[in-house]
């Protein structure tokens, strides 16, 4: 199974650091969608595991966030593509849970959804809670300059990380 996995705010969407609240708050990044599409259509299957403590932080609900999957879904559909599994973590930082970022729990529950082993699967985020998430499981870490990468690339990263400019050309090298 050709298997990546993105985070989504800053690598498929703009991020936002007053979270992204609504549907009109989700805004794309045009070549990620067509990025997504590209690889869906060459036969990768593309899954997604965000951190949206917003839930928690009560800045919006579940219909919301699902809203806005739905959207990404459909963009990626007029493309001719698809989007997999989608898995989010609605805890706040505080709440002890194994599913947040850095933690690995749903990188974990989208290999156990996949029934693959994760070694060396591309796990391609903006943010440090990204990397460390992806060396956990043994996934390649990828960053992407695109949302808090900038930011994150300030900072050493763990050794064997990947640097693209977005993901569309994280997509050109899985194509290529």
């Amino acid at each position: 199974m050709k298997l990546l996995i993105l985070d989504r705010d800053g690598v498929i969407n703009q991020d936002s650091d007053a979270y992204i609240k609504t549907l009109d708050e989700w805004i794309p990044i045009p070549s990620s969608i067509t990025a997504i599409a590209r690889l869906s259509q060459a036969g990768w299957t593309v899954a997604v595991a965000t951190n949206q403590s917003g839930i928690a932080r009560g800045y919006y609900d579940l219909a919301t966030l699902e809203s806005m999957h739905a959207r990404l879904r459909q963009l990626v559909a007029e493309q001719g593509g698809e989007v997999g599994l989608i898995v989010h973590c609605p805890h706040g930082p505080d709440d002890g849970c194994e599913c947040r970022k850095p933690k690995p729990g749903m990188l974990r529950q989208i290999a156990a959804h996949y029934a693959t082993d994760l070694a060396g699967i591309w796990f391609v985020g903006d943010t440090s809670g990204d990397l460390q998430a992806a060396l956990a499981v043994d996934c390649q870490p990828v960053l992407v300059k695109t949302g808090k990468g900038e930011r994150t690339l300030a900072k050493p990263l763990p050794p064997g990380t990947l640097v693209f400019d977005d993901l569309a050309a994280v997509a050109d090298q899985l194509l290529s």
